[in-house]
């Protein structure tokens, strides 16, 4: 525990010296890069919640992602070009300020997921990944026949949405907001672990009949955290979105998805630090890779094998060694 408590420690230092290196030496794109693995760490985490404790293996994740990601599109870009986004019953106006988009965003977010999860959660098992996996889908190609957003082309913003004291344009205070947001959700994501909830929803993973021999509904807790879940990554579509100036169909993807559940299962399956370090190893590998071949994916799918058949726990999991190992 001691050692894990130090990898997560230096991972914390390192998502504060590379940035600050990346500022002195100014390489911007390398506080982009991090800005990136930031937010994908805040959509891993919001994942392992539902994943990692409560067991539940979501393929359509992405729609939460998207859900973020278009309401900071569609809010931002009836700002810029100065439409209503709605005139009846009472107006509706576009904004570019960052709380009330992501106000915006993780209301619908929570309204996706707890309709999704109510009917999803009649099922277990594969079934349940199968009928995620066919709302990310349903969501995907309702994004790509929505022309008045941009259909398959998808949605340019031209400036960057604001926050109150700060140049968001600049990259190390965007990536300043975004860090600071992640550690937010981290000291959430470790309070709600050890809380009678998170603890209840543990159990409900392991042994869902003898939670409800105690009076206690496993449905109910894994709806609750798979909306936790949800509201989480869609504050981080909301910030992806504001990150690239530009929301696509692609935000739905299945294909996201699946990244996402390959960020925890690299950094560590249940693991506070695990979606971080997952995430900050997927970029770093994309980025490096990347340069090398088009087919970058190939040698990322090795880290996978590796990390599955020989690291219990992940990244984490091999870096703090057996001492480590715990559930």
């Amino acid at each position: 525990m001691i050692r894990e408590t130090h990898v997560n420690a230096l991972t914390l230092l390192a998502l504060v010296a590379i940035p600050a290196w990346a500022l002195y030496a100014d390489e911007p794109f390398t506080i982009t890069l991090m800005t990136r693995a930031a937010i994908f760490a805040i959509a891993a985490i919001g994942l392992n919640i539902a994943l990692g404790i409560g067991g539940l293996v979501s393929l359509g994740h992405a729609v939460f992602f998207g859900i973020g990601g278009y309401a900071m599109g569609i809010l931002a870009h009836h700002a810029q070009t100065y439409t209503a986004l709605a005139e009846w019953p009472f107006l509706i106006e576009g904004t570019k300020s960052m709380p009330v988009i992501w106000l915006v965003a993780v209301c619908l977010s929570a309204l996706a997921a707890l309709i999704i999860g109510a009917l999803s959660l009649r099922t277990t098992g594969v079934y349940f990944i199968m009928i995620t996996l066919a709302f990310g889908q349903m969501f995907f190609f309702f994004a790509i026949s929505w022309a008045e957003y941009g259909g398959e082309d998808g949605l340019s913003i031209y400036v960057r949405n604001g926050f109150p004291g700060l140049n968001t344009l600049a990259p190390i205070q965007f990536y300043g907001l975004c860090l600071a947001l992640l550690v937010i959700v981290l000291l959430f994501a470790w309070k709600l672990s050890r809380s009678p909830f998170g603890l209840a929803l543990n159990a409900a993973r392991q042994a869902p009949m003898r939670v409800e021999t105690v009076g206690l509904d496993p449905m109910r807790l894994k709806l609750i955290a798979f909306v936790i879940s949800g509201v989480i990554t869609g504050l981080a579509g909301a910030l992806f979105a504001d990150l690239n100036r530009f929301v696509s169909p692609t935000m739905f993807s299945w294909q996201l998805s699946g990244e996402i559940i390959i960020f925890i299962i690299l950094g560590g399956v249940g693991r506070l630090f695990g979606p971080v370090i997952g995430a900050l190893a997927f970029v770093a590998l994309e980025h490096w890779l990347g340069g090398l071949s088009d087919y970058w994916h190939i040698y990322l799918g090795l880290l996978l094998l590796v990390v599955v058949l020989f690291g219990r726990g992940g990244l984490i999991g091999m870096l703090s060694g057996r001492e480590a190992v715990h559930d």
